[in-house]
């Protein structure tokens, strides 16, 4: 345990300000007036159960990390290495003060989703939380996600507007077919053109039918959706003949889902 006193705990949490993970820091909250109240704890507790509770050994990527909670959160259930990274040093900042102040041993690296492949790894627990809606490019970061560090699962959560549902699609309807866009549960990824929320990178709004769809096309299937906008996914092989002409097979590497992953552009999250 660190020897941060509660004041000095507020001092610096006011100087890294403002924050979006609401954290207890030993009693002292980082964003105390937060809008969503005691976020993001009280969205975890929703599905914190489909995560393993021990993780001992396990390697955790927390992409998008923010203050760091979910990071935390799987230190906590044991895991033998954690490593956030995010593309805003502000955050980073602050998730490094709050594993010191907790006392974890937590590593956090400015690294944008476009640029995991650098890591050279890959990891059992990926969490992808709040960031896909944030992207210019989702999908790509979904494919560059599966092609270089997921391991096994995959945590994600976008926001979502739209339906709920999630309709019934024939797997190849025919040209002259148009009354399935207009389904409620069609897969449907609005595009926010400006701000959404005072955040001018809100840049999409899946519905769920959306969310899950991307998934199975990244090549994730769907363990658990303990919420709407929550999925435990795990990394499967991706069906190549789809995939084929954008993935080249590698040879014995393929029969586990390789391939090449298409050129990231220069761009960040």
């Amino acid at each position: 345990m660190s020897n941060w006193t509660p004041e000095a705990i507020a001092a610096r949490a006011a100087e890294l300000g403002p924050w979006f993970h609401n954290l207890d820091l030993r009693g002292v909250r980082t964003a105390p007036d937060h809008f969503l109240g005691d976020y993001p704890a009280n969205k975890f507790r929703n599905f914190a159960h489909v995560i393993p509770a021990d993780l001992t050994g396990k390697t955790v990527l927390d992409i998008g990390c923010n203050g760091g909670f979910y990071s935390m959160e799987m230190k906590r259930r044991g895991a033998a290495r954690v490593l956030g990274i995010d593309f805003d040093e502000d955050y980073l900042a602050q998730a490094r003060f709050a594993a010191e102040v907790e006392g974890l041993d937590i590593e956090f690296r400015r690294l944008s989703v476009y640029d995991v492949a650098r890591l050279g790894e890959r990891f059992d627990v990926v969490v992808f939380m709040g960031v896909l809606y944030h992207l210019r490019h989702p999908l790509l970061a979904l494919d560059l996600i599966f092609e270089h560090v997921a391991g096994d699962l995959l945590l994600y959560q976008s926001m979502q507007r739209g339906s709920d549902e999630i309709a019934r699609i024939p797997p190849n309807p025919p040209f002259t077919e148009t009354a399935i866009f207009d389904e409620p549960g069609y897969p449907k990824l609005h595009f926010i053109e400006g701000e959404y929320s005072n955040d001018f990178t809100n840049w999409w709004a899946p519905n769920r039918a959306a969310s899950a769809a991307m998934l199975r096309s990244a090549g994730f299937t769907i363990e658990a959706e303990p919420e709407p906008e929550v999925f435990l996914c795990r990394r499967a092989k991706r069906d190549q003949s789809f995939y084929g002409a954008v993935y080249p097979a590698r040879g014995p590497d393929d029969a586990e889902g390789g391939g090449t992953a298409p050129t990231a552009p220069d761009v960040s999250t």
